[in-house]
């Protein structure tokens, strides 16, 4: 059973920076496509970025590029999402999503199957 346990968000000013993680586990080959998904109130769920472990192939939406940035802590293999540069725009529910298959089978079907509980961001103007 794959376990994933997501942790950061909060509040802060525009401009001000974030860190979400998202640690994955029990799966039989431990390698993993992690997804960072936000909803906002009134609107669908859209991906933000993802982190193909096997390759560390990175994928971003055109909204945060240059602003969000995915690490990895090497100690830890703990992936990490670092938001820089928020906008109120970035306010919503984001969740971290994990799958063993590859991300580029996942950009297809869009299935991912373990997901975390969500964590909020709010960004204030």
């Amino acid at each position: 059973q794959i376990h994933v346990v997501g942790s950061g968000g909060g509040a802060v000013q525009a401009g001000g920076s974030l860190r979400l993680s998202c640690a994955a586990s029990g799966g039989s080959e431990d390698t993993y496509c992690i997804g960072w998904f936000r909803q906002a109130p009134g609107k669908e769920r859209e991906s933000v970025a993802t982190l193909d472990t096997r390759d560390g192939s990175t994928t971003y939406v055109d909204s945060v590029k240059s602003r969000f940035i995915i690490s990895q802590d090497n100690g830890k293999n703990t992936p990490y999402l670092q938001m820089n540069n928020l906008k109120p725009e970035d306010t919503a529910m984001y969740y971290c999503a994990a799958d063993p298959w590859p991300c580029s089978i996942l950009a297809v079907t869009g299935q991912f199957g373990y997901w975390d509980q969500g964590t909020q961001v709010t960004v204030s103007s």
